[in-house]
């Protein structure tokens, strides 16, 4: 006995590729979207109307460069031309032929992991690498003898200094250097190995620090650097609180209160070296806003920034 037709079933819409076809998604078409700076809610809403478009066009099976088409016009229409304009430049970060290599440093607590979290997933890097965890892999290959600063967190590196300091010397700088130079052996060992691989991949973490990694020399890949930096103080503070709960306890309040002095005067300190190498800085405190400048500042490394003609006019 047949089953009876089901009524009102929505067909299907293909995505034809020379190699394979695939169904349309409006979440991985909501994801790219976002990268424009678009909150998910809005690009989920622009990609089930770009959904709607082509059903109404008829289209059920589209190339990929239609399907853009149709992406770019309902962006338009919905979100202004700014936003298409966007989203038309970063799909031809598809086409770059060669990696991109995303570095975002800062001081403790500022929101360098959160922010390259969502930097990755909009535009689809897998590939994540935390500094502390470069740390920790040297720290058990070299003994203290050789490298007693790895033993420490950044801000409490100045305990592991062994020789003596010049009078007007800061040992929470003098220490934290020593750390930094040391890890960014290991910062450029990731970065090798990516470009070699023609991998894209952020490095994110206090350890990336304007002026200890030559960066002009990756001349086989796209290499942004972006530094985080939270102005007023109470802010940062609160950081930690929301980073205590979040962790159940694991990452205590108190521990980096206690070391909250220390930890501006890094974060100072990689301000200052960011301003003097000419790295961008973008704001920590306001999260959506901080994600939208960095994946600016990214496009308009890779690709240049878009003239004022093109925005207009649509071209």
């Amino acid at each position: 006995m047949k089953k009876p037709k089901q009524e009102g079933k929505k067909r299907q819409i293909i995505i034809s590729e020379k190699k394979h076809d695939l169904p349309y998604s409006k979440g991985l078409m909501a994801s790219s979207i976002m990268a424009t700076g678009l909150p998910p809610s809005r690009a989920y809403r622009i990609a089930k109307l770009i959904e709607d478009a082509m059903v109404e066009a008829g289209k059920f099976s589209v190339s990929l460069d239609e399907l853009r088409y149709f992406a770019y016009e309902t962006i338009a229409e919905e979100e202004g031309l700014e936003f298409a304009q966007k989203y038309r430049r970063w799909q031809a970060m598809g086409k770059l032929d060669k990696p991109m290599i995303i570095l975002i440093g800062g001081t403790t607590g500022v929101g360098k992991s959160t922010i390259a979290t969502a930097i990755a997933h909009r535009l689809g890097i897998t590939h994540i690498v935390a500094t502390d965890s470069l740390r920790e892999v040297m720290r058990s290959l070299l003994s203290t003898e050789l490298m007693p600063t790895l033993g420490e967190s950044s801000f409490s590196a100045w305990r592991a200094i062994s020789l003596p300091l010049p009078p007007d010397a800061d040992p929470v700088i003098v220490g934290f250097r020593e750390q930094v130079a040391a890890v960014s052996v290991g910062i450029k060992a990731v970065v090798d190995r990516a470009v070699h691989e023609g991998l894209n991949a952020i490095i994110e973490g206090v350890h990336v620090v304007p002026g200890f990694l030559a960066v002009e020399a990756f001349e086989n890949a796209f290499v942004v650097q972006i530094i985080v930096h939270v102005e007023d103080e109470d802010d940062h503070l609160s950081h930690f609180y929301i980073r205590e709960l979040q962790t159940d306890g694991l990452r205590a309040f108190e521990r980096y209160r206690a070391n909250f002095v220390n930890i501006r005067k890094l974060g100072e300190y990689i301000l200052d070296m960011a301003k003097d190498n000419g790295i961008p800085v973008v704001r920590g405190n306001n999260f959506d806003l901080a994600v939208t400048v960095s994946l600016e500042i990214i496009l308009n490394r890779v690709l240049g920034p878009v003239e004022e003609k093109s925005v207009k006019s649509g071209n």
